[in-house]
């Protein structure tokens, strides 16, 4: 089987689940529960992180032990239980100390609000598997597990003050003062900065911050630079939104739209992590600088087809979501990252399970529980 089709049969594997999943769990009109949109994409958010941890950070340790399909079952029951029981410890639990969580805030607010901590996650997390490549602690001649546990330890404390800083005021209604920077604004330039380090750290292969001598270097050139080209990602994807959606519907979106740059931004994301892992990140027998240009010329256009799709099409015709302003329906942080998080259990927890290997066998051997530092990735 070729690399092409190898990835086509991966994608019509994995829609068929993600929609399969949204019309049992999400779809508004179809579902027997009523969990959309929050719950829903609250726990979406949470199994994502649960997998950054352990197929990125940890790299699937424990769980490699384990032959498919029964490692694909273990890791996706694993992580159902993870995202339920943490979207309902905030909700219920800590709900009860902080109203700001709580289950019953209007509009479901208290999920979107705990869910908000792993958009900042997407960064620290993913910065230090993608662009880092485990640095320091692979240095220090730890193994795993020790390498992702030391990592999700010491990044705990940076990660909880990015979100207590910026996201938390933005959402609270405890908090004095106004916010550093609005709901909208912060989704759409942070998620930004995720985009910048996954198409880094994943499409370019850690370049250009590869270039720096030594590998605290690069870490800390990975970590300034990927923070500059997410504030410039984020006016060139607002830019391109604002080129796709009608002006008028933009000027009914108001604010909202410079959240825009994160709907686009998860679609772009969610092919990069695809073409990474089930195409195999071609192409690979290029000159380097083809390689690179050609995986960001490729993901992006599918990210912006889909951003077109799903808008116009997908989110109303076929899932039932309601309308947002003018003729867009949904809302891609939630469908999409659903998708992405549909693509790394069965591509990566499920090793494309039932699916001929492709004739490169390099080509199609996961990516976002790297091994090496070219092939270090959600949402």
């Amino acid at each position: 089987m070729s690399w092409l089709m190898h990835g086509i049969g991966n994608m019509l594997v994995v829609l068929v689940i993600t929609f399969g999943g949204w019309y049992l769990l999400a779809d508004p009109r179809v579902s027997p529960f009523d969990l959309y949109p929050l719950p829903f994409n609250a726990a979406v958010f949470w199994a994502l992180l649960f997998v950054v941890w352990s197929g990125f950070n940890l790299e699937f340790f424990g769980f490699d032990r384990l032959r498919q399909p029964l490692r694909g079952v273990v890791i996706t029951a694993s992580t159902a239980v993870f995202a339920v029981g943490v979207t309902y410890a905030f909700a219920v639990g800590f709900g009860h100390l902080n109203a700001d969580f709580t289950a019953s805030r209007e509009g479901d607010l208290g999920y979107f609000t705990a869910a908000l901590f792993v958009l900042f996650a997407f960064s620290t997390w993913v910065l230090a598997v993608v662009n880092w490549s485990h640095w320091p602690w692979t240095d220090l001649g730890l193994k795993q597990p020790l390498v992702g546990l030391c990592e999700i330890a010491f990044l705990m404390l940076p990660t909880v003050i990015l979100y207590a800083v910026l996201g938390l005021p933005a959402v609270s209604r405890n908090t004095p003062g106004m916010p550093i920077l609005g709901l909208n604004t912060l989704l759409g330039w942070y998620y930004s900065i995720v985009v910048a380090v996954v198409v880094t750290g994943l499409s370019m292969e850690n370049w250009p911050w590869r270039k720096a001598t030594g590998r605290g270097r690069i870490a800390l050139f990975s970590l300034v630079g990927n923070a500059g080209l997410g504030g410039i990602l984020y006016f060139v994807l607002l830019g391109i939104c604002k080129l796709i959606i009608p002006t008028a519907t933009v000027a009914e979106l108001g604010d909202a739209i410079h959240q825009f740059p994160a709907q686009l931004g998860v679609c772009w994301v969610a092919w990069m992590i695809a073409w990474a892992n089930a195409f195999g990140n071609k192409p690979t027998n290029l000159s380097p600088a083809v390689n690179l240009a050609a995986r960001v010329a490729v993901t992006l256009t599918l990210g912006v087809l889909t951003f077109i799709a799903y808008y116009w099409f997908a989110a109303g015709t076929l899932l039932h979501e309601p309308v947002i302003a003018g003729d867009l329906h949904g809302n891609a942080l939630g469908f999409v990252d659903w998708f992405a998080l549909v693509t790394l259990l069965y591509v990566v927890g499920f090793g494309s399970y039932g699916l001929p290997k492709p004739a490169d066998e390099t080509a199609a051997e996961p990516k976002a529980a790297p091994r090496h530092a070219a092939a270090q990735s959600t949402h």
